[in-house]
């Protein structure tokens, strides 16, 4: 099973975390993705800019809204993410209890659905699951 963790804080976290040596930061994530990679359950990860680099895209009317970022809260933003492939959520939660995060951080993890999770008969499914074996042919051939 595939889950995704993504990386919330509030904005005491935020400042706390601007407190800190970057070497500092940089190193603790480090060590945490290698001992991912070493257990082969890291399957991607990636931090983002700042939000202020960012748009939304709103879909509540009947052309969509494009509005630059930054967005509302700072705890409904997220910084970053990880996808891990484990046998089970408690194996998923486990990972996550890991994360080099302070007070004021979060996780949240939610299971990645894949072409299991949809009808098999789905004209559309099919078509999704060739192109990702398309992709991966390619890939091996790089």
């Amino acid at each position: 099973m595939k889950f995704m963790l993504i990386m919330r804080a509030t904005d005491d976290a935020v400042a706390a975390y601007e407190q800190m040596p970057f070497e500092q930061v940089i190193e603790a994530m480090g060590r945490y993705n290698e001992s991912m990679m070493k257990a082969g359950v890291l399957v991607a990860g990636e931090g983002l800019t700042d939000a202020a680099e960012g748009f939304v895209v709103d879909f509540s009317a009947d052309k969509p809204l494009v509005t630059d970022g930054p967005y509302g809260e700072t705890k409904e933003l997220f910084n970053g993410f990880w996808i891990i492939e484990v046998s089970s959520r408690e194996e998923a939660a486990e990972w996550a209890s890991r994360a080099p995060l302070g007070p004021g951080s979060f996780l949240e993890v939610r299971r990645v659905t894949g072409v299991e999770d949809f009808p098999a008969d789905n004209e559309w499914i099919e078509k999704e699951a060739g192109w990702r074996e398309e992709q991966a042919q390619r890939a091996q051939q790089q």
